[in-house]
């Protein structure tokens, strides 16, 4: 006869040999696998996809960046034409009207303060937004920082800058036009309330001032953030490498199925 001890061993301690899993979950667990195993394969060749435009991209504004500078025309005739003008060096000359500055919240060296965009009325009938560049958040005023409030006709050379085609996301907050107060650029809402001339077109890009372009008294020109990080290989492999581990939880899957089969076909 087996003792209590050996009965208890068989039923649940080291002897224990589990039984098969029910048909009905083995295969809602299977099935469970293989949509995550899908998944994750999906979003690892998303993050492909998207490495590889990131890096095209990357590419692009490097090729650009490095290109000698276009003037206005061409620009404007460029961005007619494709819609994208991104980080196109150029060189615009005109007039700051500067009773028209508005500012973005930014920060700069770990600093807050706000970049200011100057509307230049160019010679061309036409005014674009110049985003001079950065200034501590305490001297937003203009009359702190008066040296550097450029008078008469000038030449800025920089990059070209598309507009945004929507918010940059969620949490970022609404643009206060009324206050000259920014948190993204938006032309049409930095245009409202400039007193333009009958004829005066606003020009639907900006152009970002270069660092040789800082005045005595700032603002601190060639804030461009050029630097774009392109982490997707890292997500990718993290998806991959989630997926293969759960190919090898399936794989278990069924071959315990399969032994527990054969124990109980015997």
């Amino acid at each position: 006869m087996m003792s209590d001890s050996a009965s208890s061993i068989g039923a649940g301690g080291v002897g224990y040999v589990p039984r098969r899993m029910s048909r009905g979950k083995f295969w809602f667990a299977l099935l469970a696998c293989l949509v995550g195993i899908a998944i994750l394969l999906g979003l690892g060749s998303w993050q492909v996809e998207r490495m590889q435009w990131k890096q095209a991209m990357l590419e692009r504004i490097d090729a650009r960046v490095h290109a000698e500078p276009i003037d206005l025309a061409t620009l404007r005739a460029r961005f007619a034409d494709t819609g994208d003008v991104d980080y196109t060096p150029v060189t615009v000359t005109g007039r700051f009207l500067h009773e028209g500055e508005r500012f973005m919240l930014t920060t700069f060296e770990g600093k807050p303060g706000w970049n200011v965009f100057t509307p230049l009325m160019t010679d061309a009938n036409a005014v674009v937004f110049v985003n001079r560049g950065y200034v501590p958040y305490e001297m937003r005023d203009p009359a702190s920082r008066a040296e550097g409030q450029s008078e008469g006709v000038v030449s800025v050379t920089g990059l070209a800058r598309d507009p945004p085609r929507e918010t940059p996301g969620y949490f970022v907050p609404d643009n206060e036009p009324g206050n000259d107060t920014f948190f993204w650029r938006d032309i049409d809402a930095m245009a409202e309330g400039l007193t333009l001339d009958a004829g005066v077109t606003v020009l639907p890009f900006f152009v970002d001032a270069g660092r040789a372009e800082t005045p005595d008294g700032g603002p601190i020109g060639g804030t461009t953030v050029i630097d774009i990080p392109n982490n997707h290989l890292q997500y990718a492999i993290t998806w991959y490498g989630l997926a293969l581990v759960l190919i090898v939880m399936t794989g278990m899957l069924i071959v315990g199925d399969l032994r527990a089969a054969r124990r109980e076909a015997r």
